[in-house]
């Protein structure tokens, strides 16, 4: 299927944006619609939803959060509406962080997510995230890893806050961005 759709948004409504593709609107949900700038070409990765009654496209600004999504769906019991509520209010380290400490508390903070789903999250991915997701994640952030490790930061604390950091942005802006996310 599509790994990502390059366009034009041209609407933005509550839960999803209209990407203007060479002619063609698709409408893709996402997890926070206002952080697509209207007007201005972006880049979203996508996700198609094929059931019997539905097709849907689901939208991400990164790789990493779409991995997360991808891996989510795959345990029993949770589909794409659970999880892009996940991905609104959450981050995707916050997320991972939080299966990896077994944080039954931090996962049922999102809607719709019980006792049940948030145990049954953390039992088929504990441990199954960090790996994965953090490997693919530093392939574009090697310089700003060295940067922020040759400050003295700790790399595990450094690969939390990565998923946050807007790789587009020149070298400069990235360690500005990250030493604001490291301090808080």
């Amino acid at each position: 299927m599509y790994y990502y759709i390059k366009g034009y948004v041209k609407e933005v409504e509550s839960n999803f944006i209209v990407l203007d593709c060479n002619g063609i609107g698709y409408q893709i949900t996402v997890s926070n619609p206002f952080a697509f700038p209207t007007n201005e070409e972006v880049k979203v990765y996508v996700y198609t939803h094929i059931r019997e009654d539905e097709q849907s496209l689901y939208g991400f600004k990164t790789k990493e959060e779409k991995e997360l999504f991808l891996k989510l769906l795959n345990v029993k019991g949770v589909g794409p509406k659970l999880v892009m509520p996940m991905l609104a209010t959450g981050s995707v380290s916050g997320i991972i962080d939080a299966i990896d400490r077994e944080n039954v508390l931090y996962l049922k903070k999102f809607p719709k997510v019980g006792d049940k789903v948030a145990r049954q999250i953390i039992l088929d991915l504990k441990g199954k995230l960090a790996t994965s997701i953090n490997t693919t994640m530093i392939g574009g952030f090697d310089e700003l890893l060295s940067v922020l490790e040759g400050l003295g930061y700790k790399t595990q604390d450094v690969k939390k806050i990565l998923p946050n950091v807007d790789g587009s942005k020149q070298i400069e802006e990235q360690v500005k961005d990250a030493l604001k996310l490291l301090l808080k």
